[in-house]
């Protein structure tokens, strides 16, 4: 970004329809331009240089109200006298009584989305507690993970759970156990000493599970198809990779090495020429699809994957550039202010967050848009330990996206991968409701809709965050 102040700019509503009750939020890239002189519609966020750390700041403790301890509970909506225990993480505190248009349920605790918020509260280094040795929402997420295991039925893939920890009717999820093994990595070594036997006893228990269903289809990232998962796989391989070299005390079972050969394997048979594809057989309307994306962030697809960076750059095309049916028409908006682009989930997505609604329309979601901007970072990242911009005939449309070439310099390059990533950052930022972020943005307006209040959107922020900073790169 310049060193330009962004102005908030009225959205039209489209003819019609309802007008937005919230303002854009003023994103100032510097510092540059006196406070008096910017229109007081609403709150500064001010990142000077693209530094956004003091923001991430806010952002967490925005996550962490959806973070319960033993002092901070939820009522689960549907049952009078029943509240949440300690280290249940629910999705959102959205449910169709409190949120006008919404006819979903977020609260609840999902396997997936609990595990990656816990990775950001692993990497948030918070101070231990003195009198329990650890950290306490770490030591809290342990003991509520294993009364989930324990609770999962029919398998302990389960995918949801109450906010007491009860089995919700719901899909059987195969990511689930090995992203929840993952965050307990992460976060071992600010537990206490019992809450360290407990995590090794949940990581023995989903690698023994996990080693037994990795070939099989799943239930998809999504949740909306089965099959054999892009995803799925990708996590239960960097899970097995991490267990394969812990140093915790995890007994490393002897299949683990043939899972590891297999998932690789498995993994290059979703490429079908110009992208990888999410779910085999792949569905109509489903690609290219974000999930390829997550991952990378969260599995074992590594950034400098060319295949993988094919697939980020039809990605971006499909709903930014001018002439795709896909484009949303508040990215042709956000780019004459230089911001975005915001991303969906896959082409023919028309969830809302209202089954009920038969005007389903397209939307960027808040996740998916920092998941590229955190993919830019991280190549921005390696780009110099690597020596050389991974340009192939496979990622070259990606770079050029970007204004990068096989001749331009490394330190360009990376300079010119950090201001992509800045500009997603702040289109988030610029369409957040005093950073709260919602699960979706409206295509059209901009404005926040949908879920409000998603944890994963914090969490993959929080995320994205990280990697600019270069905290979360591979080696």
């Amino acid at each position: 970004m310049s060193t330009a102040t962004i102005e908030a700019s009225a959205v039209a509503a489209a003819p019609g329809a309802a007008v937005p009750r919230r303002h854009h939020m003023h994103i100032r890239a510097s510092v540059a331009t006196p406070l008096a002189t910017i229109p007081r519609v609403g709150p500064q966020i001010i990142a000077p240089n693209g530094d956004f750390t003091r923001i991430a700041e806010h952002m967490f403790f925005l996550m962490l109200r959806n973070v319960s301890s033993d002092g901070f509970a939820f009522t689960d909506p549907l049952h009078a006298g029943i509240f949440s225990l300690p280290g249940c993480i629910i999705a959102a505190p959205s449910f169709p009584a409190n949120t006008a248009g919404i006819d979903q349920d977020y609260v609840y605790n999902w396997v997936r989305d609990a595990a990656l918020t816990t990775m950001e509260i692993a990497a948030a280094n918070i101070p231990p507690v003195a009198a329990k040795g650890g950290v306490e929402p770490l030591i809290d997420y342990v003991n509520f993970a294993q009364l989930c295991q324990n609770n999962a039925t029919p398998t302990m893939g389960h995918a949801c759970f109450t906010v007491d920890g009860e089995s919700r009717p719901w899909t059987e999820q195969n990511d689930g156990p090995a992203l929840q093994s993952i965050a307990v990595l992460n976060a071992y070594n600010q537990l206490d000493t019992a809450t360290q036997a407990k995590a090794k006893a949940l990581v023995t228990r989903n690698i023994e599970y996990l080693l037994d269903v990795y070939q099989q289809p799943t239930t998809n990232l999504w949740e909306e198809h089965q099959g054999q998962s892009f995803f799925a796989r990708s996590a239960q391989l960097r899970c097995f990779q991490l267990i394969k070299k812990n140093s915790i005390g995890v007994t490393v079972p002897p299949a683990i090495d043939d899972a590891i050969q297999w998932l690789q394997s498995a993994l290059a048979q979703h490429w079908n020429g110009s992208i990888y594809v999410s779910l085999l057989p792949a569905p109509q309307g489903y690609d290219p699809n974000i999930d390829i994306l997550c991952a990378c962030m969260y599995g074992a697809i590594p950034c400098t994957d060319t295949k993988l960076l094919a697939t980020a750059a039809r990605l971006r095309s499909q709903w930014a550039d001018d002439g795709s049916p896909y484009q949303y028409p508040i990215n042709a908006a956000d780019h004459k202010l230089g911001l975005g682009p915001l991303l969906g989930r896959y082409p023919e997505d028309t969830y809302d967050g209202d089954m009920a609604d038969t005007t389903q329309g397209r939307h960027p979601w808040a996740l998916c848009t920092c998941n590229l901007a955190e993919l830019y970072y991280r190549l921005a990242h390696t780009i110099p330990h690597l020596g050389s911009v991974p340009i192939d005939d496979f990622s070259q449309e990606f770079f050029n996206q970007v204004g990068v070439t096989r001749d331009t310099p490394l330190a360009q390059a990376a300079k010119s991968l950090q201001g992509a990533g800045d500009a997603m950052i702040e289109a988030v930022l610029y369409h957040s409701d005093h950073l709260e972020l919602s699960e979706q943005f409206d295509g059209v307006t901009g404005y926040e809709k949908s879920v409000k209040n998603l944890t994963w959107s914090y969490a993959a922020f929080l995320s994205a965050v990280r990697a600019k900073s270069g905290l979360n790169v591979e080696g």
